[in-house]
C-alpha cells in the first residue's frame, strides 16, 4: 500500500498519458472503496453513476435556468457522505431547505459561474450546504471550472500543509488543480483522447490515492511513456512506497505533517454547516445510513476539540477550528 506521498508525487510528475491510463480506474477504484466503506457497495456505485452522469446532463439541460431541485440537492448530499465521511445532521440539514430554496440559490449560484467564490458564497444560503457540498454541486454543474474537495486530493498536494474547509482553501485547491490541468493539456500527445478539466484531474488523483492503498498492483497495468512507469515516477526524488492507510475521515501521515481532525467546513460548528453548535460533535460510524443521530447513538463517539487562534472573520474565541493538518488523522 501507499502513502499520500506517492500521489503527490503522481500529481507533481505523472504525464498526461499516465494520468488517462490512471483515470480509466476508476470504476475499479470507486468498487473498492464502496466494497470497504460499506455493506451495500451497489449503492455507492450507483449513486455515483448517477452524481458523474445523469446529474450533469440534467443541470445542463436546464439552459440558462441552470439549477437543483430538492430531491437532486438531498441525493447529492447522500453520494457525498456515502462516498466520504458521514455526518448525519447534515442528511437532515439539506431536507430542512425547502424546494423553492433550494431552486432559487442554486440558480443564483451557477449563474455567477465560473467566478467560484461568489458561486460557493449563494449555496451557502441553504441550510446543511458547506464548501466542500458546494463543491460537489459546482462540480457537477460546471466539470471545466470546479473540482470536487475530495480529501484524498487536498492531502495529495504538496504546497497544502493543512486542511481548513473553508472558501479561501478551496480556492487554493482550485489553483493547484488548474495549474495540473494547463500542464496536462499542454504536454498531452495528439492522439489523446481526453482533454483535461478540474473535475477529472481530480478524480485521476481520487483514483491513484484509493488504488494505491487498496490495490496498488493495479497500477503496474499503467503503460510506460518516456521509459518512466507509474513506479518510476512514483520512486523518483528519493520517494518511496510507505505502507499507510486511508480514507476521507482517516488519511496517513505525509510529508511529515501531523493532522488533526476537526470540524468540516465551518469554523463555527462541529460540521459543515450545522445550524446548531455542540459542544461534543456527533461522528457517525461511515456505514450508518441517512438518519438523524442522537447524542445516545451507540454508532457516535465524542471528540475533544483543540483550540487554536481563529480566523480573522470568526466572531468568538470559543468556537472550535476547522483547520486539519496533515498526518496522524485519528480514526473516526
Amino acid at each position: 500500500m501507499a502513502s499520500a506521498k506517492d500521489t503527490a508525487t503522481f500529481f507533481s510528475h505523472g504525464t498526461s498519458t499516465q494520468f488517462e491510463q490512471v483515470l480509466k480506474l476508476y470504476p475499479q477504484a470507486l468498487r473498492l472503496k464502496a466494497e470497504r466503506k460499506t455493506k451495500k457497495p451497489d449503492e455507492l456505485v450507483k449513486l455515483d453513476n448517477w452524481y458523474q452522469d445523469e446529474l450533469p446532463k440534467k443541470i445542463k439541460s436546464r439552459g440558462k435556468d441552470a439549477h437543483l431541485v430538492h430531491e437532486e440537492l438531498c441525493q447529492t448530499m447522500k453520494w457525498k457522505q456515502t462516498r466520504g465521511k458521514f455526518y448525519p445532521q447534515l442528511s437532515y440539514l439539506v431536507k430542512v431547505n425547502t424546494p423553492r430554496a433550494v431552486m432559487q440559490e442554486t440558480k443564483k449560484a451557477f449563474r455567477k459561474l465560473p467566478n467560484l467564490e461568489q458561486a460557493i458564497t449563494a449555496l451557502s444560503n441553504l441550510k446543511g450546504v458547506g464548501t466542500t457540498m458546494a463543491s460537489a454541486l459546482l462540480a457537477a454543474a460546471c466539470p471545466e471550472s470546479a473540482p470536487f474537495m475530495a480529501d484524498e486530493c487536498l492531502m495529495a498536494i504538496p504546497e497544502i500543509e493543512g486542511i481548513d474547509y473553508t472558501t479561501k482553501e478551496y480556492l487554493k485547491f482550485v489553483n493547484h488543480i488548474q495549474s495540473a490541468v494547463d500542464r496536462l493539456n499542454k504536454t498531452k500527445q495528439p492522439d489523446a483522447t481526453i482533454c483535461w478539466s478540474p473535475h477529472k484531474v481530480e478524480l485521476a488523483i481520487w483514483t491513484h490515492f484509493i488504488v494505491s492503498e487498496l490495490k496498488p498492483e493495479l497500477l503496474s497495468t499503467v503503460g510506460m511513456e518516456n521509459g518512466n512507469s507509474i513506479s518510476s515516477v512514483l520512486h523518483q526524488n528519493g520517494d518511496s512506497l510507505d505502507a499507510t492507510t486511508s480514507d476521507e475521515s482517516n488519511q496517513g501521515p505525509m510529508n511529515g505533517k501531523t493532522t488533526t481532525v476537526l470540524d468540516e467546513d465551518t469554523t463555527t460548528s462541529f460540521t459543515e454547516d450545522s445550524m446548531d453548535k455542540p459542544s461534543t460533535p456527533i461522528i457517525a460510524n461511515e456505514e450508518t445510513n441517512d438518519s438523524i443521530v442522537s447524542d445516545s447513538t451507540n454508532d457516535s463517539t465524542t471528540v475533544e476539540f483543540n483550540k487554536r487562534p481563529l480566523d480573522d472573520d470568526s466572531n468568538s474565541d470559543d468556537q472550535p477550528s476547522s483547520k486539519k493538518i496533515k498526518n496522524n488523522i485519528g480514526d473516526k
